[in-house]
């Protein structure tokens, strides 16, 4: 068993995630010690809970547009890694799902980092993520608007929901000059064999 398939276990067999595995559910992320961008975002919904697929709807097929790769290599976990700030659907709240867990991520996800030492970029989607990896200073678009500012190691986005559609409208710099660096720095991420 490798230290990966063992943090899996204990995520399972937490007393805190009793709840999900009396629902059937499985944590939902991706995680291998060749990744080479990870992507953090909110909890996974629903459809990707019950397919046990993460960015399995249409919020993940525009995050893959957005960032200039097939699904092939989006769903290759020697590409991505992909770490929700909880790995367990959180419910539905009246508006949206519920927030992910706090104490989730700073539970799981160091542990999962440490085995994950080849991560190049990490792209940090929506304001609990920004929150805890980027800190609290500023509004999820003036993050999202200083991008460059937490270059290179980290790239903060917007959630790419459907719903984000009047955010994308109000702020068509994120389409001429988010996107395009994104893909590039994707692309280098991904590339070659040195960091």
């Amino acid at each position: 068993m490798t230290e990966l398939d063992q943090i899996r276990e204990d995520i399972v067999s937490d007393p805190s995630n009793a709840w999900a595995a009396d629902a059937g559910y499985a944590p939902v992320y991706v995680a291998s010690p060749e990744a080479r961008c990870l992507v953090v975002g909110q909890a996974p919904g629903l459809t990707a809970q019950e397919s046990g697929i993460a960015w399995n709807d249409a919020s993940g097929r525009r995050l893959i547009e957005w960032l200039g790769v097939d699904e092939t290599t989006f769903r290759d976990p020697a590409a991505f890694a992909l770490l929700p700030m909880d790995f367990y659907y959180p419910g539905k709240g009246s508006v949206g799902d519920l927030p992910p867990r706090p104490d989730f991520a700073p539970t799981w996800h160091p542990p999962l980092l440490r085995q994950m030492p080849h991560i190049r970029l990490t792209l940090v989607i929506g304001d609990y993520a920004q929150r805890y990896y980027l800190g609290t200073g500023g509004s999820l678009t003036e993050r999202v608007r200083a991008f460059r500012d937490y270059l290179p190691e980290r790239f903060p986005l917007v959630h790419p929901s459907p719903l984000n559609f009047r955010w994308q409208a109000r702020n068509p710099w994120f389409v001429t000059d988010v996107l395009p660096e994104l893909r590039e720095r994707v692309a280098e991420a991904l590339g070659g064999d040195s960091p």
